[in-house]
């Protein structure tokens, strides 16, 4: 796992380097120095202790679903999709799709791997299964 300073990127800010670390193909998440906990989505400071003291890491992409359910859409407007709450295997959750599988086979518990994607105008962190 890598570690990298919120500052290296252009722009101060959390969710800026969160953005800049996926234009360049990286999953970052925060780790805060004073409790050790690992940080989703990016912020300014620690909710579990307070600090400020927060860096950024390259998160594994390692994953389980912990929860999904299926949106039902016409064919036409893109067809069924999944959305899914994956755990991280450094511990936080975080909200995306599965792809690469039909929406009805994901589960509960399956291991899934990030993949870093452009969805519209930015890049985003979808799953795959492992």
């Amino acid at each position: 796992m890598s570690t990298y300073d919120a500052k290296h990127f252009s722009g101060d800010g959390p969710e800026k380097a969160f953005r800049s670390g996926l234009e360049a193909g990286k999953i970052l998440i925060q780790s805060c120095a004073s409790c050790s906990s690992h940080i989703f989505y990016p912020r300014a400071l620690c909710p579990v202790c307070g600090s400020s003291d927060l860096k950024c890491i390259e998160a594994s992409g390692k994953g389980e679903v912990y929860s999904t359910t299926t949106i039902r859409q016409a064919p036409d407007k893109g067809g069924d999709y999944n959305l899914s709450m994956v755990t991280l295997a450094e511990g936080p959750r975080l909200m995306t799709q599965i792809t690469g599988i039909d929406p009805s086979e994901v589960k509960i518990g399956m291991k899934v791997a990030g993949a870093i994607r452009k969805a519209g105008e930015q890049f985003a962190v979808f799953f795959e299964p492992a």
